[in-house]
């Protein structure tokens, strides 16, 4: 029984398993021993680094931000955050989360050998962050557990890591000029998007590239994504804390709120605020200013998501070799899916464009959000800068490829209006499950929740199971059958 508790133990600690499957990849290489402990450690770290990240953003500034902005402008603010899910899951569904990623993963390998989608998602985070979504859609009210969670979860995972691939391919090629390599970034959606509506300036006769025009070099400095992060959230909390000093200098509560409710929202956060005459500060014993506070707040933010990426590079940087070396031997000629930032490189033009369109179409988004909801109750999501300018920048390139500057100025503000409408679609889902104020960001997240998240809610545990099975097998029967009706004329 010592022995049994110690292995399950293990099997129920995710950054252990995670770090055995890299174990495994290393070992099947024939990788010297020093080799193989440097990159299992190393995986392990970086997942719990990871995890930390994730929580400080969770608790920290983000949390913050969004309840300040109810009080502010007295409406329901979200801002998508992928981590905020993720952190739960891991804690909840930590097992769950960590087998369906090692299932899915070895699905996708199967799913790219005999499928025509011969793509292998190498977005080691995203992988897992789809992961814990699933686990929580999917078991988070107790439709599924156990063997069935597991290979319903397994299926969706390795589908979706195929899929998305798939359909950002048709416009990634353009961008590369290449068909060995592939994108592999859960807002695929998005950017198959951004093509499209790109695709429609494409017989502009004066259609010209984003990277043939001059493009100011005092705007370099935001691709250093901690530097564009930094500033954005700085502005954020400037305005939205301003606005909740005026409140507290002119006696202003939003409707059926009274000084004591203010206060007891605002304390968890060391802030302070009164009907008439006070200033509002944070951290009343260290009578901290309230600008240096929304400053350091906005900092604090690009701080989180710099931490969680320091994980990513960790786990990316060991795993991803690990899992690459199975898949070349199991699958020969199999496309790398790499994460977003590939594309940069192509059009670093479009790279701002896009993250500046894109954060346009959210804020437009909202104003949209605003108006439904003064008819009928929807959730109003805030333009998170971490979506808008990863995506957002991936969707510049994909629509300057299809379609030059125009296309990559209405490609990238088409993705910003769609990363507000599926999530705050999505929402609810997520808060049948618990999760009140929270969804996902990227567009893959978003769609997959809604459908499964849906189907969840109608079908019972044994269907919902047939469905994802089937829905992975597909693309295996039409493989198989698809030369044979070629072939008889049909």
């Amino acid at each position: 029984m010592a022995v049994l508790d110690f292995i399950v133990n293990i099997l129920s600690t995710p950054a252990i398993l995670v770090g055995l499957l890299a174990l495994l990849g290393l070992c099947l290489q024939g990788k010297p021993a020093e080799d193989v402990v440097k990159g299992t450690i190393k995986t392990i770290v970086g997942f719990l680094v990871l995890s930390a990240g994730a929580a400080f953003l969770q608790t920290g500034s983000l949390l913050a931000f969004g309840e300040l902005f109810n009080f502010a402008f007295g409406m329901q603010g979200v801002v998508p955050n992928n981590e905020a899910v993720v952190a739960d899951a891991l804690q909840n569904f930590g097992t769950s989360s960590a087998i369906i990623m090692a299932l899915g993963m070895l699905l996708n390998i199967v799913l790219a050998r005999f499928s025509r989608m011969h793509y292998i998602f190498l977005t080691g985070h995203h992988t897992l962050y789809m992961a814990c979504m699933i686990a929580v859609i999917l078991g988070g009210a107790g439709h599924l557990e156990g063997w069935m969670l597991y290979l319903a979860g397994g299926c969706l995972l390795g589908l979706i890591m195929v899929l998305s691939p798939a359909y950002c391919q048709v416009t990634f090629r353009k961008v590369t000029g290449t068909e060995g390599i592939a994108l592999g970034h859960f807002g695929g959606i998005g950017y198959w998007l951004a093509g499209l509506v790109g695709k429609a300036f494409s017989n502009d006769p004066k259609r010209r590239s984003t990277e043939e025009i001059s493009f100011p070099k005092r705007l370099i400095f935001l691709r250093d994504t901690t530097v564009s992060i930094s500033l954005t959230m700085m502005v954020f909390f400037l305005v939205v804390v301003g606005v909740c000093v005026a409140k507290g200098l002119l006696g202003i509560v939003p409707p059926g709120t009274d000084a004591e409710a203010a206060q007891a929202l605002l304390d968890p956060h060391g802030l302070t605020v009164a009907n008439c005459g006070a200033l509002l500060d944070i951290g009343t014993e260290t009578h901290t200013n309230w600008i240096v506070w929304a400053l350091t707040s906005g900092m604090s933010f690009a701080g989180g998501v710099y931490v969680i990426l320091s994980g990513v590079r960790l786990i990316v940087g060991e795993i991803v070799p690990a899992f690459k070396g199975i898949a070349d031997k199991i699958v020969p000629g199999a496309k790398p899916a790499l994460d977003c930032p590939i594309a940069f490189t192509y059009a670093p033009n479009a790279v701002i464009i896009g993250f500046l369109c894109s954060f346009a179409g959210g804020i437009v988004g909202l104003l949209v959000l605003n108006g439904i909801n003064a008819l009928v109750p929807v959730a109003l999501i805030l333009p998170g800068v971490v979506p808008h300018f990863f995506c957002g920048a991936t969707a510049g390139v994909f629509g300057n490829a299809e379609g030059g500057l125009k296309g990559c100025v209405a490609g990238s503000f088409a993705h910003g209006l769609l990363i507000t409408f599926l999530p705050a679609i999505c929402m609810p889902v997520f808060s049948a499950l618990g999760y009140v104020g929270t969804t996902f960001s990227d567009a893959d997240f978003s769609w997959m929740g809604i459908v499964f998240g849906n189907l969840v809610g109608v079908t019972s545990g044994t269907v919902l199971l047939v469905i994802c099975v089937v829905a992975y097998l597909l693309p295996i029967v039409y493989n198989l059958v698809a030369p044979k009706r070629e072939a008889d004329g049909e």
